[in-house]
């Protein structure tokens, strides 16, 4: 099985057209929000971004890249192991924010209505054969 490398504009294209194809609005309970993902410390040394924004629950905007993350309602940091870990399935987007291994900017009761959600679309990224 062919894998593509994490966070590459590839992986990009990939995960935007799985989440367009998987994501069922109705299932994302017509949620309007944006967020940035900042992954801090990659294995070249860079920072990347993981952008999604979600319009009436469809996915209206979803970019990959590096340096400044595009501004988002929600702004969330933390270190390329534990976004990798997450998008493996194998931590939970709550529980790291819990255990202080993500630092979050925005509106935190918000963030909590919207995990569930943040869970679905991390299943969908766990779906793609990825090279970390």
């Amino acid at each position: 099985m062919e894998t593509t490398k994490y966070l590459s504009p590839a992986w990009g294209a990939i995960a935007k057209a799985k989440l367009l194809a998987e994501l069922d609005p109705a299932k994302m309970n017509g949620a309007s929000a944006s967020m940035s993902n900042v992954y801090e410390g990659c294995a070249d040394g860079k920072d990347r971004y993981l952008f999604l924004e979600c319009s009436d629950g469809a996915l209206a905007r979803f970019e990959v890249g590096e340096g400044e993350a595009p501004e988002a309602e929600f702004r969330i940091h933390g270190s390329y192991d534990t976004f990798a870990s997450i998008t493996r399935g194998e931590l939970g987007s709550q529980k790291a924010l819990m255990l202080g291994k993500l630092r979050l900017k925005g509106n935190m009761a918000k963030a909590l209505r919207l995990a569930s959600l943040a869970d679905r679309v991390n299943k969908v990224l766990a779906g793609i054969p990825t090279e970390y």
